[in-house]
């Protein structure tokens, strides 16, 4: 075993770190490589990294950021959780969420126990929860670093700290501390840091964080806090500098991006930003995540009607098709709607896949509600959705209301809903059998290296023969057979 010998004492106020961001993040960078060049030095090779990513595209796109950040301090990728860092990026819409990670901390103290270079970090909407951090507290002792979500620009100067109080001169003498900071909100959005995206010719394009919602069920504003929207201007910028290094299609990111732009000092529409996107010259395709109903506009519905590089992929989070269990939720629209604005879409965009997020066993939901649900789903014809047992969530209204749901019962209401939906998405997906559609190549098969993987526009895959020069472009593929929720398809 590696015998560590403190570090030397790198004083981070000599000179003063910067007041004003990014330049005081590029500061901790600096400082942070020092460290990890001399603990490198000290091991005998380099250090490696892992950053394991729970949740949402929100969470992925962060992730990225966080992983361009230790990339610049010095650390070197690795796909194993045997690393010198590891760094979970949590997810807490759901309490089964919370005791995934609980387990896997387990498990990587045993590995920090073999490597005395080893750090465990936190992040992410998880620990933005009182409880949550009390119980790594108490139970974990041997987490370095735990941040939420409002803070993660400030990850290099947190991790300058956690080296310090890991590694440094005093801490034999002080016991190794856990580095906490947990912000409960903020207005402050940081651009220009580094980011490692994932795929060369796609990315996330954050526009704006936080949620004003409130839906009942749900945790999300109080974790990811009020929204605020990134100026216009910066968000072009990022996607004119992806573009001008080969990315072809950018997936616009928020809880709520029909509500883009409503808190800047001089608003600015979705449905305007979505077009000037389109406009910029490379991309080939723009995607959007999540819409809210309520806020879906004709203006929007306009803009995607006229533009051949919007994706023909709409989601639509539906949750209950009863208006009664609706107006619990906090949605704010009826079933009907609901039904209309799909009627007014599907008019405009008659090619569009309509996508959706269902709840059931909500707490009060009768079987008459779950049917309301059910006719939705037959009414509208959905070409795929995310259905959800009903989780509560402590800290949500919903968690302390009556009529909580006996588990066979929403059981046994999901297994009905999910088999109509499999049906109807099954039969739409038919549909485009034996036509010859665009496909983005994303990645060599997993399960046979002879053929690649694409989406088409409407975000359906389509798995057909191709080698690896094939990935990032957009090809015409022939469909041949449909496997249900996936096709078979050759290359034209």
């Amino acid at each position: 075993m590696h015998q560590i010998n403190n570090l030397t004492q790198i004083n981070l106020s000599k000179g003063l770190a910067p007041t004003e961001e990014p330049a005081r993040q590029y500061h901790y960078i600096k400082a942070a490589r020092a460290y990890i060049q001399e603990l490198s030095a000290q091991k005998g090779a380099p250090l490696t990294f892992h950053v394991s990513t729970f949740g949402c595209q929100m969470n992925a796109r962060d992730s990225e950021k966080l992983t361009g950040i230790l990339e610049e301090i010095g650390y070197q990728k690795t796909d194993t959780e045997e690393a010198d860092f590891v760094l979970y990026n949590t997810c807490t819409v759901r309490e089964n969420a919370n005791n995934k990670v609980y387990g896997r901390l387990g498990y990587l103290n045993g590995f920090q126990k073999k490597n005395p270079f080893m750090m465990i970090g936190l992040c992410g909407c998880m620990m933005q929860e009182p409880a949550v951090v009390e119980k790594i507290k108490q139970s974990y002792r041997f987490v370095n670093l735990i941040f939420g979500t409002h803070n993660i620009y400030k990850f290099a100067e947190l991790l300058c700290t956690a080296l310090e109080a890991t590694f440094g001169s005093n801490a034999k003498k002080m016991g190794r501390s856990m580095i906490i900071d947990i912000w409960q909100d903020t207005d402050k959005i940081v651009e220009e840091l580094p980011v490692e995206r994932k795929y060369a010719f796609k990315s996330g394009v954050n526009i704006m964080f936080g949620c004003d919602n409130f839906c009942s069920y749900c945790i999300v504003p109080y974790v990811r806090g009020r929204e605020r929207s990134r100026k216009p201007e910066d968000i072009l910028q990022e996607v004119r500098t992806l573009a001008a290094d080969g990315v072809v299609e950018v997936m616009l990111l928020g809880q709520n991006v029909n509500s883009y732009g409503k808190n800047l000092k001089e608003p600015y529409t979705f449905a305007r930003l979505l077009q000037e996107v389109a406009n910029i010259d490379g991309i080939e395709r723009v995607r959007f995540m999540t819409s809210h109903p309520k806020d879906l506009s004709d203006e929007l519905i306009a803009v995607m009607a006229k533009s051949e590089k919007i994706c023909r992929h709409l989601h639509l989070p539906l949750q209950s098709g009863s208006t009664r269990l609706l107006k619990v939720m906090n949605r704010k629209y009826t079933k009907e709607q609901y039904l209309s604005l799909v009627e007014k879409v599907r008019a405009a965009i008659p090619d569009i896949a309509i996508t959706t997020d269902i709840i059931v066993g909500f707490p009060g939901e009768t079987e008459e509600d779950f049917n309301e649900t059910m006719n939705v789903v037959c009414k509208v014809g959905f070409d795929s959705a995310f259905t959800f047992l009903y989780s509560k969530r402590t800290g949500t209204p919903a968690a302390s209301m009556e009529g909580q749901i006996p588990e066979e019962t929403a059981k046994a209401r999901f297994d009905r809903l999910l088999r109509k939906v499999q049906e109807i998405a099954s039969k739409k997906a038919m549909q485009y059998e034996g036509t010859v559609q665009k496909v983005l190549v994303e990645h060599i098969n997993e399960m046979d290296e002879k053929l690649v993987t694409g989406r088409m526009g409407n975000n359906s895959i389509v798995h057909f023969p191709g080698t690896a020069d094939m990935i990032g472009k957009i090809l015409d593929v022939y469909l041949k057979e449909c496997k249900g929720f996936y096709y078979i398809g050759e290359a034209r």
